[in-house]
């Protein structure tokens, strides 16, 4: 599908039908909001559905949903979809959620975003939250297998979009059976650690870690790692800030990287860095030289050096490198398959951080979670999991020009 294709959706059953492909997952005791730019879809949201309570606390909550979806100035409405298995079998399901829907409906209004419909979605039937005509609406609702048998949901399947298994299921993200050569990885990383150590706060040692993992990122993560390159990958990871700088490389390029790195006076020492990478991380590419390009300095939006926390909340550079990312990600799905340990709580909390810039806080979530049962305290997984917890949104999500798009420039 091209970017000026475009999906289109002719009845509710195929708006609640793209929900699952659009989140990567059938949501549970949910509420997803979908804003509307006229008649296209915008930004979706999901978030845990709040326990019953007085109103006061139901319009706290809708009014935290309004302040989220605002960060789509471009929308003139919204449309609302209550995922629940509660409230069917006693048909209690309309009376049990209106009062949540007034709410939602009276804040968002106030916001600017009329709610132009909402449904109310089960295991085994689906309705509207509004229609009152039983020849429409019976109860308790219509089967849920329109949903998923609808025309939109079958032309996403056809185009190759799947639908994944909750993100909140343990074990999720970690391999049940290691790969064979997990032990040659775990002995050339402890190897790689002990040589790294002494050295973290080289300059030289440091702009070869980076370049080693610039290879990993211009593969696009279709490289195949040797067990010694991935146990020298794991190896940097248990280093925070070089662990960091590569994250920031990532997002925001090598450059970024090494001046975010001087600007924090992480790298004390200078000189030629005496250790070398693995040769399966070596450019074999004579413009790039050994291990990748040569490192620039590169500034923010306003000309400043882009400081490590301003990439990792999202709020620099202006646009992400989305493909380096996604590189990222497919060799951290590697390395933490190999062992856990600090190295995978260090690749599955860094997935988790990928997934927050990307909008999909469930998926973080249930990855920083997984970092702490493969290393319990892993202290950037409980940072960022505060984050995640105080309802923080990375800023390239609440960009449209900058947010990460799951089916490219796709919409509905």
């Amino acid at each position: 599908m091209t970017s000026e294709e475009r999906l289109t959706v002719s009845r509710p059953e195929d708006i609640l039908g793209f929900v699952p492909h659009t989140l990567g997952y059938w949501p549970h005791e949910s509420l997803v909001a979908m804003t509307l730019q006229g008649k296209t879809l915008g930004a979706t949201l999901r978030v845990d559905l709040p326990p019953p309570g007085p109103e006061e606390s139901l319009a706290l909550f809708a009014t935290r949903i309004g302040e989220y979806l605002a960060a789509d100035d471009q929308a003139d409405g919204v449309l609302l979809a209550l995922f629940t298995d509660r409230g069917w079998d006693d048909a209690s399901i309309v009376s049990s959620t209106l009062p949540l829907l007034d709410a939602l409906r009276e804040a968002l209004a106030d916001g600017g975003l009329p709610v132009k419909d909402a449904w109310l979605v089960g295991g085994g039937y689906w309705r509207s939250a509004y229609c009152t005509d039983p020849d429409c609406c019976p109860m308790p609702g219509r089967p849920a297998a329109e949903i998923s048998d609808s025309r939109l949901n079958a032309e996403m399947v056809y185009r190759g979009s799947s639908i994944g298994e909750s993100p909140g299921l343990p074990g999720a993200f970690t391999a049940v059976n290691r790969p064979v050569n997990s032990c040659l990885v775990l002995e050339a990383e402890e190897k790689y650690l002990e040589q790294l150590l002494p050295w973290w706060r080289n300059g030289g040692c440091f702009d070869m870690v980076l370049k080693a993992w610039q290879e990993i990122l211009a593969s696009s993560g279709s490289l195949s790692i040797p067990p010694e390159a991935q146990g020298f990958l794991r190896a940097t990871l248990r280093i925070p800030s070089w662990r960091d700088a590569v994250v920031v490389m990532a997002a925001a390029g090598i450059g970024t990287a090494r001046a975010g790195a001087d600007s924090c006076g992480l790298l004390a020492d200078g000189g030629q860095c005496p250790l070398r990478p693995p040769a399966a991380l070596m450019s074999s590419d004579p413009l790039r030289g050994e291990g990748g390009t040569d490192v620039e300095q590169q500034g923010g939006s306003d000309g400043q050096v882009q400081g490590y926390g301003e990439v990792l909340l999202g709020l620099e550079p202006p646009l992400p490198d989305w493909s380096a990312m996604e590189a990222l990600e497919n060799a951290l799905t590697v390395l933490c398959n190999s062992g856990g340990g600090e190295a995978g709580a260090a690749s599955l909390t860094v997935r988790g951080w990928i997934e927050w810039c990307r909008g999909r806080g469930s998926f973080a979530g249930a990855l920083y979670r997984e970092a702490q049962s493969v290393h319990p305290g892993y202290r950037l997984a409980e940072l960022l999991t505060e984050l995640l917890h105080r309802g923080t949104i990375c800023g390239w999500a609440q960009r449209r020009e900058a947010a990460w798009r799951r089916f490219g420039e796709r919409a509905a």
